[in-house]
């Protein structure tokens, strides 16, 4: 099996591999009160450069469904791209966290939200029968790929407390939107105004876990017990919090995302010199959409390649800090015999 279906799929990169090495030497504090686990969060703050508070869980359900639910309450809503992943992929996760939270969403084309779709849905009522619009949730990069630029970013950010709503971040792909814009950690959180950002290591190169980073700290108040009521809460903390010194020393993260994102520029310009293939969407960060024939849809599958086709009914290509030109070459080869 040759799989591009998803950045999940890939192995533990060999830093994160290290540093659980390294953590895995004699006894430590549970729950998190390690000197990794300390570590790591001093990391991701000199990492932004920024005094936030960061909370380590196990995934992007959980990190997402609780930092929106420290940002809501059961009367409010949330206002989403449709193909978001809290609408379209977390099983009602975020609803039920928040005890009922309403999802609000924006239609728009390529996955991103504008400040004018935005202003319709906040807008649109503001009769006491209907959920108070309180969070923007964006994801970045979208699910079709795309990056939001800067001045983007300032627009919604502007338009968003403007209306007085707090600001998320899905940043489960986030160190490959980060790459691709060529600005530095701080300068995107600026210009995003995100008040919390779900920062994702597992498409990343870790093996699992997610941390859930707040920029407006008081936000953050009794989010442990959040964390601790949602399972969410690692007896051996080290595990987890270790992996992310493995990203962060050495700049790993950037490594491991920049090579990803090359390797999907690769494939998306040969791609489209293929008969019957066009590019849906442009390709930003590391996923790549086609839409293809239906033969080369068939020989792909009986031949054992593995992509997703839920957008758009166009197919998915994702590419990881361990994919290599040789496995893209017979992809490419395999769409053009088709």
């Amino acid at each position: 099996m040759i799989n591009f279906a998803s950045d999940n799929y890939a192995s533990a990169c060999p830093a994160v591999m290290e540093a659980l090495i390294e953590a895995n030497k004699g006894f430590a504090s549970a729950y998190g009160d390690d000197v990794y686990t300390t570590r790591a969060a001093d990391g991701i703050r000199e990492f932004f450069d920024w005094h936030c508070e960061i909370f380590f869980v196990f995934n992007g359900t959980a990190a997402n469904s609780l930092a929106l639910a420290a940002l809501c309450q059961s009367y409010h809503s949330v206002i989403c791209h449709e193909l978001a992943h809290i609408e379209t992929d977390e099983c009602g996760a975020p609803q039920f966290f928040s005890n009922g939270v309403k999802l609000l969403l924006s239609h728009e084309q390529e996955g991103k939200l504008t400040p004018h779709s935005l202003t319709h849905l906040v807008t649109n009522r503001s009769d006491l029968h209907y959920p108070k619009p309180k969070v923007l949730s964006l994801t970045f990069p979208t699910e079709t790929g795309r990056v939001y630029t800067l001045d983007e970013l300032r627009a919604l950010r502007d338009c968003a407390k403007g209306l007085g709503l707090k600001i998320h971040l899905d940043g489960a792909r986030f160190f490959n939107g980060l790459v691709s814009l060529h600005v530095s950690p701080k300068e995107l959180i600026e210009a995003s105004g995100a008040d919390v950002l779900s920062l994702g290591g597992a498409k990343n190169g870790m093996m699992f876990g997610e941390a859930v980073v707040f920029f407006d700290t008081s936000l953050a108040e009794d989010f442990e017990y959040r964390c601790k009521q949602a399972g969410q809460l690692s007896s051996k903390m080290r595990f987890m919090s270790a992996q992310w010194l493995g990203l962060l020393e050495n700049e790993t993260w950037k490594t491991n995302a920049l090579h990803a994102n090359s390797m999907a520029q690769y494939f998306s310009n040969e791609a489209i010199k293929i008969p019957k293939i066009r590019l849906l969407f442009p390709t930003d960060a590391n996923s790549v959409f086609l839409e293809m024939s239906g033969a080369q849809h068939e020989i792909l599958k009986t031949s054992g390649w593995k992509y997703y086709t839920f957008i758009g009914n166009g197919a998915r290509f994702v590419f990881s800090w361990d994919s290599n030109k040789t496995q893209v070459d017979a992809l490419l080869k395999i769409l053009k015999e088709a």
